[in-house]
């Protein structure tokens, strides 16, 4: 079995808020909302492949702030520490992170 490398909430000393993100994916869910109502109005494939390809910008945009913002909370506070075994995690852990970005 694999080992998890992922750390919780609690483990991160300051974990960094998300909140503001949310307006983004509200605007994300809409499109998907649109994109469901173009579905049952039977539009033309490529109308409807269009929007796909934007939610799935939009969502790649999502998760590259997020990364972001993970790695100068978490993965910062990290290397601030002298807690080598917690940076050699960190490090683990942004490596599996960007292995699914592919």
């Amino acid at each position: 079995m694999k080992e998890k490398v992922f750390m919780t909430k609690k483990d991160c000393h300051k974990h960094p808020s998300y909140k503001d993100e949310l307006p983004r994916l509200n605007r994300i869910n809409g499109q998907l909302d649109g994109i469901k109502k173009m579905i049952n109005e039977e539009r033309y494939c490529p109308e409807i492949l269009t929007q796909l390809r934007a939610v799935r910008s939009a969502v790649r945009n999502l998760e590259l702030l997020l990364l972001e913002k993970h790695i100068l909370s978490c993965v910062f506070q990290a290397f601030q520490s002298t807690d080598t075994e917690d940076q050699k995690q960190k490090i683990q852990e942004v490596k599996e992170i960007l292995k699914r970005f592919e």
